[in-house]
């Protein structure tokens, strides 16, 4: 009889530990595969900063011929910025820009089809402004800064500036300026 009780109450111990460990397994896959919230950078003040850019644009380069043509949108639930840019004349990119709420901090990347890359591992975005910061390496190897800048000069005139540094920062050289000005839809 004795033993029947022992065998009882451990089969009542394995069973129960198995639901314990089923559930808690519940709790944690629904965890790891709950949905994100689509509103998060909707509605995220410092993301929205940034909206100013959206839209069509044409893109002139004082100084030079030809007019280029920039779009600028949103992707992954509104939290990613994309520039897709062509200069008119066979040059052209994307520039990705988000905001990671982990660090409070912009990042942004640069490419285009001449294979040019740069990382932008600091960024500060306020209502009207953006600037972007980060290092590349030059055609010879020497560190390179870059700043971009990107100001609304009104509600359908922006204006971008990329600056280069090859003396940490003493001296900047302006390698692109570009007035956007929205096209109408």
């Amino acid at each position: 009889m004795r033993k029947d009780k022992l065998h009882t109450t451990l089969e009542w111990l394995r069973r129960s530990t198995l639901h314990v460990l089923f559930a808690a397994f519940l709790m944690v896959a629904g965890y790891l595969f709950a949905t994100p919230n689509p509103k998060l950078c909707a509605t995220t003040p410092q993301i929205r900063q940034l909206d100013f850019w959206l839209g069509n644009w044409s893109i002139s380069n004082p100084g030079t011929s030809g007019t280029g043509k920039s779009k600028v949108y949103l992707l992954l639930n509104q939290c990613l910025f994309v520039e897709s840019w062509d200069n008119g004349k066979g040059h052209a990119g994307q520039n990705l820009f988000a905001y990671s709420a982990d660090d409070r901090t912009w990042y942004g990347m640069f490419a285009d089809n001449e294979g040019r890359t740069h990382i932008f591992n600091k960024g500060k975005v306020d209502s009207g402004s953006a600037e972007f910061d980060g290092k590349s390496r030059g055609p010879e190897g020497v560190e390179v800064l870059n700043r971009v800048k990107v100001l609304r000069n009104g509600p359908d005139k922006v204006e971008q500036t990329w600056e280069k540094s090859t003396d940490q920062g003493a001296n900047w050289k302006m390698v692109f300026r570009g007035e956007y000005v929205r096209k109408n839809q």
